[in-house]
């Protein structure tokens, strides 16, 4: 009897323990449900977005705004979703930063302490435009070191973005950061469209700053192809230096090359370029002082070693003292001796007009007992050297050249001074 009741005992015993791993599981998935709907009542989106956005902006000195309802979704990784937003420097009169929406992702641990610490997982942001002058007001207001910009582990990604400067702008801009951290290595890519008064130049460029916390190891490569309405220039090209924003995005020094071609409707000139010294953007325009150039190409691209100045805004200035080595052999022979002698051509070159170089640049020339003093232009130089047969036997230029002895047809001429006059309306019209 005993046996039996042992016996019928077990599997009442088992049903037991089913039963209160049944309640037991029923419970835990009750209290998850419980604790989510009181997480959903505790933080609404409403609530905590707008929170967090203040919490967040407080943190870097700026005050963060936006319109609508924000969106919400908790879990592993909280991401918010705000529409409008606007971000400005406290006190300031225009926006630093303005997007039609922004998607945040961000761990609990940050969510919990309302943005401290200030680290974020992924930032997404759509059709966002940025003023580079508020922008460098806030840096420049900004301390020093850590606690400059927040920690994002995810990667940041805009896309239709666009950038304003004083007379110029970036638009289509898409970027893609992986990760940004203060101690790490900052790496980017960009492409887009730069857009000014005289020139556009679209881009696709990578970046790599070693050191965010001082703009330290900054460098950029990509393709870049800025033209005109007549012109193009599509080029591989590379920026190095350390970066500075604190009265200015400044990179000091500056190091950059470029290699490609000039083309226009009748020309595909090769070239390669490189240029050294320390770059300034000032409210309207980049400079470059000292500056040292060397370029290098075929046909009528000359070995051009130079110092001086150069500026880009709405004109380019240029104020080069230098020398060509060897006389280009698709320039015009120069009669003898002048076209005999190995020395350098010794040059100083003014120019301030359209970045495109359609201006009258002054060119003075030294070699020897032969001076040049004089104007030519560019695209009418570039034509008339391609043209077959060509219209003049002289190159349209205006000018003066003194040598002390040249030979012509087998004649010697002794104190020699002959004027160039292009009388074309087009060149007469830009050098007056």
């Amino acid at each position: 009897m005993n046996a039996r009741a042992g016996q019928a005992a077990q599997p009442r015993a088992r049903r037991r323990r089913v039963r209160i791993a049944l309640w037991l599981g029923l419970g835990t998935i009750a209290l998850a449900a419980l604790l989510w709907l009181a997480l959903q009542l505790a933080l609404p989106s409403a609530r905590v977005a707008p929170a967090l956005l203040a919490r967040i902006g407080a943190s870097m000195d700026l005050e963060i705004s936006a319109r609508g309802d924000p969106a919400s979704r908790l879990g592993a990784l909280p991401t918010f979703v705000v529409r409008d937003l606007v971000v400005r420097q406290p006190g300031a009169a225009r926006p630093l930063l303005q997007a039609r929406r922004l998607l945040v992702a961000l761990p609990w641990r940050t969510l919990r302490g309302l943005g401290e610490p200030l680290e974020l997982a992924r930032v997404e942001l759509d059709a966002p435009r940025l003023d580079l002058a508020a922008l460098q007001q806030w840096l420049a207001a900004r301390p020093p070191g850590e606690g400059r910009l927040p920690t994002l582990t995810g990667g940041l990604h805009v896309d239709g973005g666009q950038v304003d400067g004083a007379d110029w702008r970036i638009e289509s801009l898409r970027l893609s950061l992986p990760r940004l951290q203060p101690d790490a290595p900052l790496r980017a890519q960009a492409a887009g469209r730069y857009v000014g008064a005289a020139l556009h130049a679209p881009f696709a460029l990578a970046a790599t700053l070693q050191r965010p916390a001082s703009g330290r190891g900054f460098a950029v490569a990509g393709a870049v192809a800025p033209g005109g309405e007549e012109w193009r220039l599509g080029a591989w090209v590379t920026l190095s230096g350390a970066l500075h924003w604190d009265d200015g995005l400044r990179l000091l020094p500056a190091r950059f090359g470029a290699r490609g071609r000039f083309v226009t409707a009748t020309d595909a000139v090769p070239f390669t370029l490189g240029v050294h010294g320390p770059l300034r953007q000032h409210a309207s325009a980049w400079s470059l002082l000292p500056a040292q150039l060397v370029l290098r190409g075929d046909g009528l691209v000359p070995s051009l070693d130079a110092r001086g100045h150069a500026a880009l805004g709405r004109q380019l200035l240029l104020e080069l003292d230098g020398s060509i080595q060897r006389w280009p052999d698709a320039w015009p022979a120069l009669p003898p001796p002048l076209g005999q002698s190995r020395a350098p051509l010794a040059l100083v070159i003014g120019y301030r007009g359209a970045p495109d170089l359609s201006s009258p640049l002054s060119l003075r020339a030294v070699r020897e007992d032969l001076r040049f003093d004089g104007r030519l232009d560019v695209p009418a130089l570039l034509a008339w050297s391609r043209a077959a047969p060509r219209d003049s036997l002289l190159p349209p230029l205006q000018g003066r050249v003194q040598a002390r002895r040249i030979e012509v047809s087998g004649a010697q001429l002794h104190g020699v001074i002959v004027e160039f006059d292009d009388a074309s309306p087009d060149s007469g019209d830009a050098v007056r």
